[in-house]
């Protein structure tokens, strides 16, 4: 059983360990750059390794993939002691920039990678986007709430979602890939990147607060 276990416990580590060398190469170098062999060389395997756990790079970009939304979904999970919805959504929001801002790795496979959508398609076609799915169907139902309690009636609880959504994402997105540092020199904003995220999410709270 000792035995057992710590075969188990190896091989754990060595899928853990292809997966950060991944991440690590996907970012730095491209996806298109990175192969297999690069991946078996960081982690100081053979190839035929790295195949024994994954079928090719599409497989490793879904696994990452899964593993960045199972950690938002933790902290999403977090804020169901939240009882007022419209609280709820500003802690979301707040939390999904935190994530962002602490895992950018993780966030370019989750978001701006095509990769991972490409093996979703191929290969688990019974299922459409399970693990995103379970993220934003929290983020609906935080909306549906809402107008349970008599918030943003007169507006489709999807399509707001969504806005939310895409709100926040497409500021974090201008974060990672550093367009946020010209962007505030460019519109003489004293702020800097981080900050500049966070206080537009929190006018666009405001904004909210006044429509709901």
């Amino acid at each position: 059983m000792e035995n057992q276990a710590k075969k188990q416990k190896h091989r754990e580590d060595l899928r853990l360990a292809i997966l950060e060398a991944a991440k690590k190469l996907f970012v730095q170098e491209g996806y298109e750059a990175t192969s297999i062999r690069k991946i078996a060389k960081e982690i100081g395997f053979s190839p035929t390794t790295i195949y024994l756990y994954y079928r090719d790079k599409n497989d490793i970009a879904y696994a990452l993939h899964q593993e960045g939304f199972l950690l938002l979904r933790d902290r999403f999970m977090a804020l169901m002691s939240v009882d007022n919805p419209f609280e709820r959504l500003k802690a979301i929001g707040r939390n999904y920039i935190d994530f962002a801002f602490q895992n950018p790795d993780y966030y370019q496979v989750m978001f701006m990678m095509k990769e991972p959508m490409t093996f979703l398609d191929m290969h688990c076609v019974e299922e459409e986007w399970p693990e995103g799915k379970r993220v934003l169907d929290f983020l609906l139902g935080t909306v549906q709430e809402c107008q349970a309690a008599g918030l943003f009636t007169n507006m489709h609880p999807s399509l707001l979602a969504f806005q939310a959504w895409s709100t926040v994402h497409g500021l974090v997105t201008l974060y990672i890939t550093h367009h946020l540092s010209k962007i505030t020199e460019t519109f003489a904003i004293d702020f800097n990147a981080k900050e500049l995220v966070s206080q537009t999410f929190e006018q666009y709270i405001s904004f909210l607060d006044r429509i709901k």
